[in-house]
């Protein structure tokens, strides 16, 4: 008896009722990072994050105000926010200033040390 190929997760979809054959697929896309020292149930969290973007231009790295460059420079109007061609140097970027993103003279190391002290 030869073998049957094996079943397309589409075919298992189908067959378990989950997709209506011919009916396109349901497409996901992961386009936007959230990067910040503090959790996201701490209080803070939205103040203190940053947001690694896709953007038609690539990726950006953004405050929700502002946009950063690859030295970390803030820039306000989105004309002038950096696009960044790989999604590993945009994170790079977030990762490197989100320790010390500032809010009302305070950074986000310190909003952390103030919800979460030090025993």
């Amino acid at each position: 008896m030869p073998d049957k190929p094996a079943m397309t997760m589409r075919e298992v979809r189908e067959s378990l009722g989950h997709v209506q054959p011919g009916a396109p697929e349901v497409l996901v896309s992961i386009t936007r990072y959230t990067v910040s020292v503090l959790p996201a149930e701490d209080i803070n969290h939205r103040y203190f994050a940053l947001n690694v973007e896709l953007t038609p231009s690539g990726w950006i790295v953004t405050d929700g105000h502002s946009g950063y460059d690859a030295d970390g420079v803030g820039h306000h109007g989105e004309a002038r926010w950096h696009p960044f061609a790989d999604f590993d140097d945009a994170l790079a970027v977030a990762r490197r200033l989100a320790p010390g993103l500032t809010v009302n003279g305070h950074t986000a190391v310190d909003a952390y040390r103030r919800t979460h002290p030090i025993p």
